[in-house]
């Protein structure tokens, strides 16, 4: 006879294992440590505890402790009514997080940040990397780091939250003590001078009603202002997409521009903050959105400071009567640039990019329409109303309207952001706007649009640098991040820099890009480069990535493979 055995009745307690029907002591999970949760609480204070923040109470958590220990999670997830996993995943997601899991040592209390991205590698990273252990001593963590935004000062490390450009071991030893800290940067322009130098006026007209929300789409529309951030979308369309959804309608600001390369939004709202923040608050009234977020760069500590005193000012004057300004910390996340991404940010979540459709301009932040929005975009949206659309179309070079803002950087004797018409060349770029190449160095090669955007040869230096002039080629400008190589540079060396940048910034949520990003790195690195199977690994990440990330990552590796064949020849340089 078979016995079937009764399932045994649970109490829903567990077991202490000295009776199974006996209740634990305990619930069940990682217990929340009372002193730790003291300690949070006393770190939030009167803050709210809502989901949408957990990335901003994470950061104090950091910024006090240094690292974020097992214990203030747990206890973190408990003041915020989280499950410990949703604040471990997010946590763990971001770069600049130091979770240090039960057990384990924390990090010193000073560590320093080494960019290891393209313009910083050609400018002696590795070399700092080598010699910084020595020159500070043991009680400081030299780690490598993806692009800070200060690729015209190449080398760049970070002690902290400071930032030392044209980085020396003296000037970094200098910086590396425990009271190390970022301080608010002086605004160029603050908020008093804008408003004597008539700043401001454009928004009162619009709020007075002498401007109506139709002739600012037709103004900027005309003037053809697109996306600066590297899609180049026509905004005036994307205003009035946004415009025709229901509402409540949101607005989200990306100043997280992280493409290896790119500085011109740092330039922009370290020189004239209030004619960006008037631009956003045109295009937010236009839209009629309640609320703006703007989603800064971790790395762009100073600003981010700056910002927050001239927003109070503002504030203060009552010009945000109709939006309320809200000021979001990224964590170090490359992929957060992604318009998608950051929406995921901003609301407190890992970021990761969505599936679409649906579109960010119909389901975006917390759910509502959303628009989207580059910082550069928002800059010249004051002047081009002004001043009109024929002051810009009045502009350009070799058959394209406006101007264009390019970050140089690289071999050229004088880099920085550089005000150009559109379609101005490569070689007229380095000739005109950046004195010519720097001294001993020939042009070899350029990168047109950062990291995602390829590599072309000098050869082909007299092709316009615009929307839809270089994609035929492989190519595109993206956020104009232009980097100059020279005959001293290795291209091998250059694409495997790229794509192992794009490894390392990966989300990670598709199979593709996360493989594939890594496959080929490897693939690069070990060599002889073998053209079939990166082509065949490049296609598939080109065609079945979720996001332009993994799309784009191949570019510069496949622009190798086509424009540098006698490279391929060589052994694999370094700098």
């Amino acid at each position: 006879m078979n016995v079937i055995e009764q399932p045994r009745m649970s109490t829903g307690h567990g077991s202490t294992g000295r009776g199974r029907n006996r209740p634990r002591r305990t619930p069940k999970g990682r217990q929340v440590d009372v002193q730790a949760l003291d300690e949070i609480r006393a770190l939030l204070g009167e803050l709210p505890r809502r989901r949408d923040l957990l990335i901003e109470h994470l950061h104090l958590i950091q910024d006090r402790y240094g690292f974020i220990s097992a214990a203030h999670l747990a206890a973190l997830a408990a003041e915020m009514r989280l499950a410990q996993s949703e604040v471990y995943e997010v946590a763990t997601f971001y770069a600049h997080f130091d979770v240090v899991k039960e057990g384990e040592t924390p990090p010193p209390p000073v560590t320093v940040r080494v960019c290891e991205s393209l313009s910083c590698a050609m400018a002696g990273a590795q070399r700092l990397l080598e010699d910084l252990p020595k020159a500070l001593g043991p009680g400081v963590r030299v780690v490598g780091a993806p692009c800070m935004g200060g690729c015209d000062h190449a080398p760049v490390c970070a002690v902290g939250h400071v930032q030392a450009v044209n980085a020396t071991p003296e000037a970094v030893k200098a910086l590396a003590h425990p009271g190390a800290h970022a301080h608010a940067l002086q605004a160029g322009i603050d908020f008093e001078h804008y408003m004597a130098a008539g700043g401001y006026r454009l928004l009162g007209e619009a709020f007075a009603g002498k401007r109506t929300r139709d002739e600012l789409i037709k103004v900027v529309s005309d003037a053809g202002l697109r996306g600066l951030g590297g899609a180049g979308f026509p905004t005036g369309r994307k205003w009035s997409l946004v415009r025709g959804e229901p509402m409540p309608r949101l607005m989200a600001v990306n100043a997280d521009e992280g493409e290896p390369g790119t500085f011109k939004d740092r330039h922009y709202l370290g020189h004239d903050p209030h004619r960006f923040l008037e631009g956003m608050l045109l295009a937010a009234w236009v839209i009629e959105a309640a609320h703006v977020y703007i989603y800064i760069r971790d790395e762009y500590p100073e600003l981010r400071l700056m910002l927050l005193e001239e927003i109070e000012k503002l504030e203060r004057s009552g010009l945000d009567r109709f939006t309320k300004i809200h000021l979001r910390r990224g964590a170090g996340a490359y992929i957060c640039g992604e318009e998608s991404a950051m929406i995921e940010s901003i609301e407190g979540k890992r970021g990761l990019p969505r599936h679409r459709p649906p579109y960010v301009a119909q389901v975006g932040l917390f759910g509502r329409p959303t628009l989207e929005q580059n910082v550069e975009t928002l800059y010249w949206v004051r002047d081009i109303i002004e001043k009109g659309a024929d002051w810009v179309t009045a502009q350009g070079r070799h058959d394209r309207k406006g101007f264009r803002s390019f970050s140089v950087s690289g071999r050229v004797k004088n880099p920085g952001v550089k005000l150009a018409p559109a379609g101005i060349t490569v070689r007229e770029l380095i000739d005109e706007y950046c004195g010519g190449m720097a001294e001993g160095e020939t042009f070899k090669a350029y990168l047109p649009g950062g990291a995602s955007g390829g590599i072309l040869p000098a050869s082909m230096g007299d092709e316009p640098l615009d929307f839809g002039t270089l994609e035929k080629y492989g190519c595109f400008v993206g956020s104009h991040a232009v980097v100059v190589l020279s005959e001293k540079d290795d291209i091998k060396a250059v694409a495997l820099n790229l794509m192992r940048f794009f490894e390392d910034e990966s989300c990670g949520q598709c199979t593709p890009c996360r493989v594939g990003s890594e496959k080929a790195a490897k693939l690069m690195e070990q060599g002889p480069w073998d053209a079939a199977l990166l082509t065949e690994l490049s296609t598939l990440m080109r065609d079945a990535s979720i996001c332009g990330l993994g799309q784009a990552a191949p570019n510069p590796l496949m622009c190798v493979l086509k424009y540098f064949p006698d490279e391929l020849k060589k052994p694999l340089g370094h700098w």
